[in-house]
């Protein structure tokens, strides 16, 4: 049994449209094609143009998954892709979010969960958004990455930066910043890594920049790495391989106290986004610039900081420190 549906004046083939994706409610394959329907305004406005990566879930959400790499060679011709690397150097030809059929495509395919580059396809020498990952330690609740997150954004208001917010779909939140086409990866990490220390420098008790665990404690996280090279993000509008089907929605600042991630389903969303609006309507047309971030980067490398520590699967990096836990360190 398939079903076919329109998009972008491509005709899309949905396979077993009656499979069950998302057991909490029941939600198939043909109701997450028609919730990206719903959403597709404002969905493209930030997918639009860039490199996916594909997590399949060929069973719906809770069965076994793979990341896909490589678009099949047995894809429709009129698929985008384009050529992306890893952190060691591998390449890989990675699909497009040309249009939504591209991503419909992929939801056919078993995709319930849309990791997305911070550059678009056709630069990829230019990462355009900055991405700052709130990641709760254990045993932080999510009113401390509330408070969090109202702590960076007060932050980059007092620099000047405009910047924009998000549920992760999960336990956390997103707060980005689109920018000017002026930097590279590298250096929007670095600025990722000065904001996260000055916020721990001025909110100690709750946020930490340590990328060591073992020193994180019950503090929000702020994953600088996330903005390494190669690294991917889940995706704005995007559903979560989850049972109960969440999004990883964009909310308006005005919101944050109030927001219940868990109620924001492929089943709400789309009602929500007919009565509110996109909260980050336009923001893609008011780029930000660095420069407030990387002064403060330069200034701490000046102080005699060194970089922080990168993933272990990133080459060793000039001024990186010792890629050893401070424990470990210790015993040896």
């Amino acid at each position: 049994m398939s079903t076919t549906v329109e998009a972008d004046g491509t005709e899309v083939m949905i396979s077993h449209p009656d499979k069950v994706y998302f057991t909490e409610r029941g939600e198939t394959k043909l109701d997450l094609v028609r919730y990206y329907q719903a959403v597709a305004e404002p969905l493209l406005a930030t997918l639009r143009g860039r490199p996916v990566l594909l997590e399949r879930f060929p069973e719906g959400a809770g069965g076994k998954s793979f990341f896909q790499k490589r678009v099949p060679k047995s894809a429709p011709p009129w698929l985008r892709t384009t050529v992306v690397s890893t952190p060691n150097g591998t390449t890989s030809d990675a699909l497009v979010a040309a249009d939504l059929a591209h991503l419909l495509w992929a939801v056919n395919q078993g995709c319930l969960g849309f990791h997305v580059w911070p550059y678009h396809a056709d630069t990829p020498e230019v990462a355009d958004e900055l991405r700052i990952d709130l990641d709760p330690s254990p045993g932080v609740r999510f009113p401390q990455v509330q408070e969090a997150a109202v702590r960076t954004g007060e932050l980059l208001d007092e620099l000047g930066v405009e910047a924009h917010l998000k549920t992760s779909g999960s336990r956390g939140l997103h707060v980005y910043v689109p920018l000017q086409p002026r930097w590279d990866s590298y250096q929007v990490r670095a600025s990722a890594v000065a904001l996260a220390r000055e916020l721990e420098r001025r909110h100690p008790e709750l946020i930490t920049a340590q990328w060591w665990k073992e020193e994180r404690g019950a503090r929000v996280f702020v994953d600088f790495n996330q903005n390494a090279p190669h690294k991917t993000v889940f995706g704005a509008w995007c559903a979560r391989p989850r049972a109960g089907a969440q999004v990883s929605t964009p909310i308006g600042w005005d919101e944050l106290a109030e927001v219940v991630p868990e109620s924001l389903t492929i089943a709400t969303v789309p009602a929500r986004l007919a009565e509110r609006g996109d909260p980050w309507a336009g923001a893609p047309g008011r780029p930000q610039s660095l420069e407030p971030l990387l002064e403060r980067s330069e200034r701490d490398l000046a102080s005699g900081l060194a970089d922080a520590p990168w993933p272990p699967v990133y080459p060793k990096q000039p001024g990186e420190p010792p890629r050893v836990s401070p424990s470990r360190a210790r015993r040896d």
